[in-house]
C-alpha cells in the first residue's frame, strides 16, 4: 500500500503546507514599521524622516503588481514550481541587498533592494499558490485560498517582534539596523524555496478523492460506485483565458472591488498606532502592541472570509465585507473606549484581509481555474493602487490638525459606496466560449458544484 503522500489527493496537503510556508516567508514584507521606526530613532545612522522611511515599502507595494502580473502569465506556461523559486530567490535577494545600506545617502540600496527587488519578487511567489492550491482544492476554494493567503498575513506577526529584539539586542544593530535584513533574508530563502519545492499541478483528471484506478478491480463495481458527491473535475466549463477576461465588465468590476476594498482598509492600518493614541488615548507601547496584534486579524480574516464566501455566497460575502469595513471606520474617530476601539480596529483588519482571501475564488467562479493565475494575478492592480493611493488619501485628509473624523468618514463613505458594486457584478458565462455565445442564448449558464448540485449562474449573481 501506497503513503497517502503518493497519491495525488494526498499531495494536495503537502503543496498547502509548502503554500503556507512561502506566504509566511514573503508576508513579512509588511514587519516595515519596525524597520521605519529603527530608521528614524537618533540611535541609527540613518536618522531618516518619516517621508524617507515610508519610500522603500511604498515601492515595494507599488511593485507587487508588476511581479503577480508576471507570475500569473509564467505560471501557465511554466508551471508553478519554477515560478515560485524564482519569487522566492528574488524577494530574499532583494532583501539581502537592502541589508549594505549604511547610511541616508543609501536610501537608495533600499528602494531598490527592499522596494523593487523585495516587490517584484513577492509578487511572483505571491500568486503562485493561490493559483494553484485552487485547482488542487475545487471542493473548498474560498476557505483554501484563504488559508494560503492567511500565511501572508501571518508573516509579520511572526517576523516584526523577531526583528525588534534583533535590532534591540546590540548597539551596533541600533546604529546600523538594515543589517538585520541578511539574516532574515536568508530565513526567507531557505524557507520560502523549501516550501516552493514540493508546488506541482495536479494530474490530468484529477478528481478530489480519487486515486489512480485499481487494475484489478471490477470496472462495473466502480462505475456503480460513483456518486452524486463526486467532485467535478478541474476546469469544467469555458476557462477564460486572461484577454478574454479583460474583455469582460467582470473582471474590472472584481478588480475595483478589491481596490475600493484595500484603499479603505489600509486608510487606517498606516495609521493605526497615530489614531489610537490621539482618538482612544493609547501609551506609545500600546499602540504599538496593538497594531501587532491587529495583524493577527489581518491573517485570521483572510481564512475567515474565504471559509464563509463557501457557505454563503461570494455578493454577501463582499457585501460584508465592504459593509462591517465603512462602519467601523466612520465610528472609529469617535471612539475614545479602549475596549471598543480595539473591537471596531479588528472589524476593519478582519474585513481588509477577508478581501484577498474572498477574490481569489471568485475569480476562478467567474473564469475559470486555467488561466486563473494570468487573470488574477493581473487583478492585483487594485493591491497597488489602493496601497498606494489609501495612505496618502488619510495622511492627507488627517493632516497635522490630526482631522481624523473628517479622514474616516471619507474613507469610511468609499467602503459604504463601494457596497453597490457586488450587487450589480455577475459572472460571465462559462457553458461557452465567449465567441461563440450570442444574443439569442437566454439560457442560464450551470455550474456544479462539490456536491453535485447544479445552480443557475444568472439567478445567483456572485455563488
Amino acid at each position: 500500500m501506497s503513503d497517502a503522500s503518493d497519491t495525488p489527493s494526498g499531495h494536495r496537503w503537502l503543496v498547502l503546507a509548502g503554500g503556507v510556508l512561502v506566504q509566511l516567508a514573503i508576508g513579512a514584507v509588511y514587519a516595515w514599521s519596525t524597520f521605519a521606526k529603527a530608521l528614524q530613532s537618533e540611535a541609527s545612522a540613518f536618522e531618516l524622516s518619516k517621508v524617507q522611511a515610508a519610500i522603500p515599502f511604498e515601492v515595494a507595494i507599488g511593485m507587487i503588481f508588476v511581479g503577480t502580473f508576471l507570475g500569473g502569465r509564467l505560471q501557465d506556461r511554466r508551471g508553478p514550481r519554477p515560478v515560485a523559486l524564482a519569487g522566492v530567490t528574488v524577494y530574499s535577494g532583494g532583501i539581502m541587498l537592502a541589508s549594505l545600506a549604511r547610511d541616508a545617502g543609501d536610501l537608495w540600496l533600499l528602494i531598490l533592494g527592499y522596494g523593487v527587488l523585495g516587490g517584484v519578487g513577492l509578487g511572483l511567489a505571491y500568486i503562485v499558490p493561490i493559483s494553484m492550491l485552487q485547482k488542487w482544492f475545487p471542493d473548498k476554494r474560498g476557505l483554501i485560498t484563504g488559508i494560503a493567503v492567511g500565511g501572508f498575513g501571518f508573516g509579520a506577526v511572526i517576523t516584526s517582534p523577531l526583528a525588534q529584539a534583533m535590532i534591540g539586542a546590540s548597539e551596533d544593530y541600533q546604529r546600523y539596523p538594515t543589517k538585520v535584513f541578511l539574516w532574515l533574508g536568508l530565513a526567507y530563502l531557505v524557507a520560502g524555496l523549501l516550501g516552493a519545492s514540493v508546488f506541482r499541478d495536479p494530474p490530468q483528471g484529477y478528481r478530489v478523492g480519487a486515486e489512480p484506478a485499481d487494475e484489478s478491480a471490477d470496472e462495473s463495481s466502480g462505475a456503480e460506485e460513483e456518486t452524486e458527491t463526486e467532485a467535478e473535475p478541474v476546469g469544467a466549463g469555458h476557462d477564460y483565458t486572461q484577454q478574454e477576461a479583460m474583455r469582460t465588465p467582470q473582471w474590472y468590476l472584481l478588480t475595483l472591488i478589491l481596490t475600493v476594498s484595500v484603499t479603505a482598509g489600509i486608510s487606517f492600518v498606516s495609521i493605526a498606532a497615530g489614531t489610537a493614541t490621539d482618538v482612544a488615548g493609547f501609551s506609545a507601547a500600546g499602540a504599538a502592541t496593538l497594531v501587532g496584534v491587529m495583524g493577527l486579524f489581518n491573517g485570521a480574516g483572510r481564512i475567515l472570509w474565504a471559509a464563509i464566501s463557501d457557505r454563503i455566497g461570494r455578493r454577501p460575502a463582499f457585501l460584508g465585507i465592504l459593509g462591517l469595513q465603512g462602519l467601523a471606520l466612520l465610528a472609529i474617530p469617535h471612539t475614545s473606549d479602549v475596549v471598543l476601539f480595539c473591537v471596531l480596529a479588528a472589524v476593519i483588519y478582519l474585513c481588509y484581509g477577508g478581501a484577498f482571501g474572498t477574490l481569489p475564488s471568485t475569480a476562478s467562479d467567474f473564469f475559470g481555474v486555467r488561466y486563473s493565475g494570468a487573470i488574477y494575478g493581473l487583478m492585483l492592480i487594485g493591491w497597488s493602487i489602493g496601497g498606494v493611493a489609501g495612505p496618502l488619501l488619510i495622511s492627507w485628509l488627517v493632516g497635522d490638525d490630526q482631522a481624523y473624523t473628517l479622514g474616516f468618514t471619507v474613507v469610511g463613505i468609499l467602503a459604504l459606496v463601494g457596497v453597490a458594486l457586488p450587487l450589480v457584478t455577475r459572472p460571465p458565462r462559462r457553458d461557452t466560449a465567449p465567441e461563440e455565445s450570442t444574443p439569442e442564448e437566454s439560457t442560464p449558464a450551470r455550474t456544479t458544484s462539490a456536491t453535485g448540485r447544479s445552480r443557475d449562474l444568472e439567478e445567483d449573481p456572485l455563488p
